[in-house]
């Protein structure tokens, strides 16, 4: 993790297919990749973007040191002209990105890269492997806050996760998705994001018993005294300690500002609504009652209908491994490649399955909000070069089924370009906000969504439609392939 320059973080024909580019073509030749993805995770209505700060890092670093030209010689499979200009080699492109905590869709740009043709190679594994698992981790974060209904959401799966990278960028997705922390002492220290805990079983267990436990917690953390309830018995034991601890904090005059229990096995509605009860019974109606034990957005989303008294929520493994859905898909495919006259040439993959034929050319992509609401209404992508005016009609097709249109008055709507440009002509033109700003953004990019769409099973798609210009050179191309 301390290793800054990811340079070999790369797949091997990504370097093959440089040499072979080294060999045969201009290596100069400029040409534009998109890394995209197909489907949503998790069945979704909407992805979270994330990863973008790791992968400037990643660009900034990006050269072959003297170990890594050693290495690649010993394979056995690089000229030593190749390996030569290796040695000079940095990254002089231009990068445009959908910024980290904006919602996203299907087959729409979420980085793309203007580059030489080796250049833009190369980078194409890192790209994907730091955006990818970000994308995921903060799309089921949100997914999972969202099923809390406003409760706090704190991840806590580092030892789930998959390695140290994992359980550490997982976490600064999961907060970017609207967790509100982590448990993770690194991500806190590397990303200035808030670190939570209380205690485990282990520590109940090493005192003569359960109260003591408490009273000694108490006595160190009075200002963060969240007590483990159901070691031996939640309801005959664990809370009535918790109640005689706080009882006597209370009488000794120590304010009790951030205080409760914790649930982690058990019926948990049933659990959490008798021990509130008891809480409430005693004076303590204001003490958070927080849960864990293998939580889902399905599991918590079914104890807030089944009335649970929680407020506050840990979820590990199901949310940093995002367990039912572990990777996010996205690919990087060639859209377009510079002619000796300066223009575009656009290209496209075809495909047995429609939804992976591509969208060729230079593109970037307008969001569309209704005037009135606010709300999301589709995304457009369009050529690089086309412009609209809020003024005017903007007829929306779907481009599986162009028959089905959608006209908006002028004056109904609103354009946000969402592609911003992150480095021009190799140098970083961009700056990340800080991890929790991003977080405070996402939330708002949330509210622009319809519930419809939010929502855990079935949810409302949102439009992501091509512009004429794009469809009808979608169609030329596709035509002409046919003809060979």
């Amino acid at each position: 993790m301390d290793r800054q320059n990811l340079t070999l973080l790369t797949d091997l024909y990504e370097l093959t297919m440089m040499q072979g580019y080294f060999k045969n073509k201009d290596r100069n030749e400029t040409v534009i990749f998109d890394a995209f993805f197909r489907s949503n995770p998790c069945g979704g209505g909407y992805s979270i973007a994330a990863g973008l700060e790791q992968l400037i890092c990643y660009i900034k670093e990006l050269r072959f040191a003297g170990q890594d030209i050693e290495y690649l010689r010993s394979l056995g499979i690089f000229d030593e002209d190749f390996l030569d200009y290796l040695k000079d080699f940095r990254f002089t492109g231009d990068i445009y990105a959908i910024p980290e905590g904006t919602v996203m869709f299907p087959r729409e740009p979420m980085v793309k890269v203007v580059a030489p043709i080796m250049q833009a190679q190369l980078v194409e594994t890192a790209i994907l492997n730091i955006i990818n698992h970000q994308s995921l981790i903060a799309t089921k974060a949100a997914r999972v806050c969202h099923a809390a209904r406003g409760d706090g959401i704190m991840e806590f799966g580092l030892r789930r996760a998959q390695g140290p990278d994992a359980g550490t960028y997982g976490a600064r997705a999961a907060v970017i998705g609207g967790c509100v922390g982590t448990s993770n002492v690194l991500a806190g220290q590397l990303f200035d994001i808030p670190v939570k805990g209380t205690h485990a079983h282990s520590w109940i267990m090493s005192f003569p018993d359960e109260y003591t436990a408490f009273k000694t917690y108490a006595d160190m953390y009075p200002a963060a005294c969240i007590l483990l309830v159901d070691t031996y018995d939640t309801l005959k034991s664990g809370v009535p300690n918790a109640i005689r601890v706080f009882t006597e904090m209370r009488e000794a005059g120590i304010p009790l500002s951030n205080y409760g229990i914790r649930l982690d096995s058990g019926d948990l509605a049933y659990l959490s609504k008798k021990a509130r009860k008891m809480l409430d019974a005693a004076g303590f109606p204001d003490a958070v009652i927080s849960a864990s034990n293998d939580l889902d957005e399905f599991l918590i989303d079914s104890l807030k209908e089944q009335g649970a008294a929680i407020t506050s929520w840990g979820v590990g493994t199901n949310l940093i491994t995002s367990k039912d859905n572990p990777s996010f898909g996205g690919v990087y495919k060639l859209a377009a490649i510079m002619g000796k006259d300066g223009k575009f040439i656009p290209k496209i993959k075809l495909s047995e399955n429609s939804e992976k034929v591509t969208n060729p050319g230079d593109k970037k992509i307008y969001r569309i909000y209704e005037k009135d609401t606010g709300k999301l209404k589709a995304d457009l992508i369009c050529l690089a070069d086309e412009e609209y005016d809020e003024k005017d009609d903007l007829l929306l097709f779907d481009p599986a089924e162009p028959w089905k249109k959608t006209r908006m008055k002028g004056g109904t709507y609103t354009l946000r370009p969402i592609l911003q440009q992150i480095f021009k002509q190799g140098e970083c033109c961009y700056t990340s906000p800080r991890t929790m700003e991003i977080r405070e953004y996402c939330q708002r990019e949330l509210d622009t969504l319809w519930d419809e769409t939010k929502r855990l099973v079935n949810p409302h798609n949102v439009y992501v439609d091509l512009s004429r210009k794009l469809y009808d050179m979608k169609m030329e191309l596709l035509d002409r392939m046919s003809e060979r």
